[in-house]
């Protein structure tokens, strides 16, 4: 993570574009008011004094203030990272359940109708690119069917198609890792042990070869919970929803730096958190993975 705050700070200050003359927007802006407003902001300093300044407010709890909004970046990332979340969850659950349900369904039938059909899915999950098929969502359901708001309507009919459109992708990743963790454990003896005991079918399915399946799947969907925040940024601005994506793309667009530097970090906070997650899950999933520790 300070690699990370590091890296977006020397990009940032690197590239062209005077951040105190975009918050003016003014061509006949006074070379006083120039030089008041880069001192107030402190753009006037050497670079590596910015730098350790910005880095010591950041470990108080100073995540500095926005150009832009002229308030505290805690109050706006406190504003907007609740709806950020939101989708990423929603597109998270969508993944999960479906990416789950057509993996185990592909493995069951290997190599039958069903099995290459969830393959064509999850082969057109990964390849179409999500700011398309957005657009393309936006225009089959709002504009021509009529069945699906924008911006407008209660707020589970405006996250339907945001959070299919940001969990497609990781919905086609989990269905191919379940597929192929599936037919590895239902050829594990204790599966074909379970069915000569005469379990049903989805017993051995569900309680047997799905739960020990699951266990490298949990891993990839912890690295996509980190991938689903920051996809939401494109996600957002096609769908004119506010969130974190939204305030990236307009500090980018304003170099608002105090901003973008925090919600960039607060992602890169979301992958490490959501990995070390799935490291303490998985002494719950595999009990060998507990007694391997002790």
């Amino acid at each position: 993570m300070l690699g990370i705050y590091t890296l977006v700070f020397v990009l940032l200050h690197v590239l062209p574009g005077d951040p105190a003359l975009v918050m003016l927007s003014e061509g006949s802006a006074s070379a006083e008011r120039l030089a008041s407003l880069r001192h107030e902001f402190g753009f006037d300093r050497p670079l590596p004094e910015q730098y350790v300044d910005s880095l010591g407010a950041l470990l108080r709890g100073d995540l500095g203030r926005s150009i832009r909004y002229n308030r505290p970046v805690a109050s706006l990332i406190a504003e907007f990272f609740p709806y950020t979340l939101e989708l990423a969850l929603a597109g998270l659950g969508f993944a999960v359940l479906l990416g789950t349900l057509l993996g185990t369904v592909a493995a069951l039938n290997h190599n039958r109708r069903l099995d290459n059909l969830s393959m064509v899915v999850a082969l057109f999950g990964v390849s179409v690119p999500s700011f398309w098929l957005a657009l393309m969502l936006i225009f089959l359901f709002s504009l021509t069917l009529g069945w699906l708001p924008v911006t407008e309507g209660s707020e589970w009919q405006k996250l339907m198609m945001p959070a299919f459109t940001l969990g497609l992708y990781s919905t086609a990743v989990i269905s191919r890792l379940t597929r192929s963790s599936m037919l590895e454990v239902l050829h594990q003896e204790y599966v074909t042990t379970a069915r000569a005991k005469g379990l049903r079918e989805r017993v051995v399915v569900g309680k047997h070869a799905l739960r020990n399946a699951l266990i490298p799947v949990v891993t990839i969907v912890g690295v996509e919970l980190g991938s689903l925040l920051s996809g939401a940024v494109v996600i957002e601005t096609v769908f004119a929803r506010p969130g974190l994506g939204r305030l990236i793309i307009d500090s980018i667009r304003l170099k608002d730096f105090a901003p973008l530097q925090s919600t960039i970090l607060l992602v890169a906070c979301g992958y490490v958190l959501s990995n070390l997650a799935v490291d303490v899950l998985y002494g719950y999933l595999d009990p060998r993975i507990r007694q391997a520790a002790r």
